[in-house]
């Protein structure tokens, strides 16, 4: 059975954005196919054009199997600061006009346009909002527009390249029901795998199955999947603000000027926020380093980042702030570490920069944090 609902949402997504953006920096990339990420054969795919897809080219792949697909295809590093800025562009647009938005990730925001009809017409608004952002940014983006985040991110994918799609509340299950299981949101791979195995190829069959056999199989993430399979989401588009952020800070028991010990523990407080990033999908846009010494003034410096979530390219810029603060005649009482502007975001590590063995050795060190504890490995350092 639907919920019934009285919202009207609206995901908006921009096409193969770091492609896009790519192209708008070069137009002699127009319509070749384009792979993004680390230049080595070691390297990881972060992005790449429809073009390449054709070949069998999706973001994660090693970069070495990417170019055996795709041999023609044009490999560029990626500027993460410029996709930055495009996305926080496109961000300001829609702060401007929307009433209600979220910023799900570098790339996708969620609105929600409820009772615009009374006035403009939701979907008139929404085409006339993606308008704009065409044409001052010169993206290429689509959107969905329907009853729930759920429904109108599908349609956003049905809609895509570059294209826009209403689901009316009447219409929710008659286009949910034919598409693959792979279009619900949350169904990754494992989940996927369990789902067709018990075969499950389309989102109309698994409305069929008793939401008690799908927990049994998937725990509680299978009762949110019976549920959005069958077009239910309750989920708020939460406001976006810039000011999201996580933090930590010290105060000492002595006051010190002690140099490395501060350095080392600005590289563990470091460690531990860029640890607790990725534990909840996240990436950040500013770093803050906060300093108060012993005479109790407070002082702060911070600095807008490339998106990221990797531990070197954090513990670098808050040295860099850090040193700037950093006035070795006075005792400190204090030091903190603050990470904000977040986003969801799916890379973990800078894809650009970084090899498939040091994606590797994240992954691996953040499995065995999540298992022992924050502390179970850290840079010798910050110890």
């Amino acid at each position: 059975m639907l919920l019934t609902e009285n919202r009207t949402v609206a995901h908006l997504d921009l096409d193969t954005f770091f492609v896009s953006v790519e192209r708008l920096r070069n137009t002699q990339l127009q319509h070749k196919p384009i792979i993004i990420g680390g230049l080595s054969d070691r390297g990881v795919v972060a992005s790449c054009s429809y073009e390449t897809r054709f070949f069998g080219v999706h973001a994660g792949m090693p970069m070495k199997m990417a170019r055996q697909l795709c041999s023609e295809a044009i490999v560029l590093r990626g500027d993460m600061e410029a996709y930055s800025q495009h996305s926080h562009k496109v961000t300001q647009i829609i702060a401007d006009k929307a009433p209600v938005y979220e910023k799900a990730s570098i790339d996708e925001h969620y609105l929600d346009v409820t009772g615009m009809d009374k006035f403009v017409g939701t979907w008139k608004w929404t085409n006339e909002l993606r308008s704009t952002i065409m044409k001052e940014t010169g993206l290429p983006i689509s959107f969905g527009l329907s009853v729930n985040k759920t429904v109108s991110k599908i349609a956003t994918g049905q809609a895509k390249p570059n294209g826009a799609l209403q689901v009316c509340q009447e219409e929710v299950k008659p286009f949910l029901a034919p598409l693959s299981i792979r279009k619900i949101p949350g169904v990754g791979q494992k989940n996927y795998q369990l789902l067709r195995n018990m075969g499950i190829p389309t989102i109309e069959v698994l409305t069929m199955v008793p939401v008690e056999m799908i927990q049994k199989v998937l725990g509680k993430d299978g009762v949110h999947i019976w549920e959005k399979a069958n077009g239910i989401d309750r989920a708020p588009v939460v406001p976006y603000s810039e000011q999201k952020s996580i933090s930590t800070e010290k105060t000492f028991a002595s006051d010190t000027t002690d140099i490395s010990f501060l350095n080392n523990l600005l590289v563990s407080m470091t460690e531990g926020l860029a640890f607790d990033l990725r534990q909840q999908g996240k990436l950040t846009g500013c770093i803050t380093v906060k300093i108060r010494y012993a005479n109790f003034d407070t002082h702060t410096q911070q600095i807008s980042i490339p998106y990221t979530a990797s531990d070197h390219l954090l513990i670098k810029k808050a040295k860099e702030l850090f040193q700037k603060l950093y006035n070795r005649r006075l005792l400190i009482r204090l030091l903190g570490v603050r990470l904000s502007h977040l986003v969801q975001g799916f890379q973990q590590i800078d894809l650009f920069e970084d090899t498939a063995e040091l994606a590797s050795l994240y992954q691996a060190m953040d499995k065995i944090r999540h298992r022992y504890g924050d502390s179970a490995v850290k840079r010798a350092v910050g110890l």
